[in-house]
């Protein structure tokens, strides 16, 4: 397994950010270059078991929510198929058939502010481990700012 994660400070209240997040199906609300998202067999978005299928940049993805806690601000989806490699790439990286990634955030009490801790725990073969963890490493980050931006878009910063 190897692991990409990454964290920040997100300049609102963690029940504002919490509200954003916390349906598993409201990833185009909040991530750039997610075009739709359905949740399979009529589940709702907080249903552990629940699927979602996704468009990113192009590429249809499903993913189980795994643990979905209002209470600890978690929430964990694992992929149910392999990870297409971005199409630029040219080598034949194996993909990763089994992933699993964890949203959590916490409370910072100085400014009502929230820390977000993203990470991305990937089963890869061992020479491709460098390489997918330097892409999520960089995507985690992006996703992140999205969030941001939709956050500083739906509710101004603080003062």
């Amino acid at each position: 397994m190897t692991q990409a994660y990454y964290s920040a400070v997100l300049d609102h209240p963690l029940d504002t950010v919490w509200s954003l997040i916390r349906d598993f199906n409201n990833y185009p609300a909040y991530i750039d270059g997610v075009s739709e998202s359905v949740i399979e067999d009529d589940k709702r978005g907080d249903e552990v078991g629940a699927i979602r299928r996704f468009c990113y940049l192009g590429n249809w993805i499903r993913q189980r929510l795994v643990e979905h806690s209002d209470r600890q601000h978690i929430l964990t989806y694992a992929g149910l198929e392999a990870l297409p490699y971005p199409q630029d790439d040219r080598s034949q990286s194996a993909a990763p058939t089994r992933y699993q990634g964890t949203m959590h955030l916490r409370p910072i009490i100085d400014g009502d502010r929230t820390l977000i801790e993203w990470s991305v725990a990937l089963d890869t073969e061992p020479t491709d481990a460098d390489r997918w963890q330097a892409l999520f490493a960089s995507w985690i980050p992006d996703w992140t700012d999205s969030l941001a931006r939709t956050l500083a878009r739906v509710r101004p910063q603080h003062d």
